[in-house]
């Protein structure tokens, strides 16, 4: 299993002794189906890749639908898995027989329709399997119904909601952790001075430009450098005027106490 943003794969499990046949997740995103060359099927809990059930059995292709059907595609049968008691133990639910002679290449359920689409050897077939679709879309996450401008808006939002790559973790343990970032808190006078006592010396010690005779006189050259100063002192002088301007706790509760009492109803009260 990958990231976009790592040139190593981040989990590399032990599935089956042998080659894998077939995979297929579930649309939960928590459990995974496996097929093995030696004839074993296999559900994969991906919050703590752990075996929960292993069957005997052989797949060349699977896949899950939407209510957690699992279609299992092998030569010219096909065959549908449920899970009747809700612990994610899938057993027999329907079986389907192609025509002798065409072998199942791919299963594919449709979406908001009870169908499965097979394709085979000799083209593409349908079949019903009750139960397999949603039958109640939410039109905020997909509207099989949309106009091609929907279409066009949905894309743009799903790119605009996308994760971005260093979010993408599959250690369960690290959720959870990421900290929200803090806001920048206001500097104090001291910090203030000292910042504008590093602008003031920046300015000093900038090299003048040699002029022209009559032009590079000391007392020239001087009121330039203090009107260099003045420019580097002047963000700082604002900032430090907006903070006095700002009105402390204790001059808004006296602002409270001071009106009159028909207007005191409405001032904010401090929550306890």
């Amino acid at each position: 299993m990958w990231k976009p943003t790592s040139s190593a794969p981040l989990v590399k499990m032990l599935c089956h002794h042998g080659p894998i046949s077939a995979i297929a997740f579930h649309p939960g995103g928590n459990l995974m189906a496996t097929a093995g060359m030696e004839r074993k099927i296999k559900l994969w809990d991906l919050r703590k890749f752990e075996v929960l059930h292993t069957y005997p059995g052989h797949a060349k292709t699977m896949n899950f639908s939407q209510k957690g059907l699992l279609a299992i595609g092998n030569g010219s049968f096909v065959q549908i898995w449920k899970d009747n008691s809700g612990a994610q133990d899938y057993g027999q639910y329907m079986n389907h027989s192609m025509v002798k002679g065409y072998q199942v290449g791919d299963v594919l359920f449709r979406p908001y329709e009870d169908i499965l689409g097979l394709g085979h050897s000799m083209g593409v077939s349908s079949i019903l399997v009750p139960g397999s679709g949603e039958p109640n879309f939410d039109s905020w996450v997909a509207n099989p119904y949309e106009t091609p401008k929907q279409r066009g808006e949905k894309e743009v939002h799903s790119l605009l909601d996308k994760l971005p790559p260093e979010t993408i973790m599959l250690d369960p343990s690290k959720i959870g952790t990421v900290r929200p970032s803090r806001k920048k808190e206001k500097p104090t006078s001291q910090e203030r001075e000292a910042e504008m006592e590093a602008a003031i010396a920046a300015v000093k010690s900038l090299p003048m430009k040699k002029k022209t005779k009559g032009r590079n006189k000391p007392s020239k050259r001087e009121k330039k450098k203090q009107e260099g100063i003045v420019r580097a002192k002047r963000p700082f002088l604002e900032q430090a005027m907006k903070v006095e301007q700002q009105p402390s706790k204790k001059q808004r509760i006296s602002e409270e106490a001071e009106l009159p009492k028909s207007l005191q109803r409405f001032a904010r009260k401090k929550s306890m």
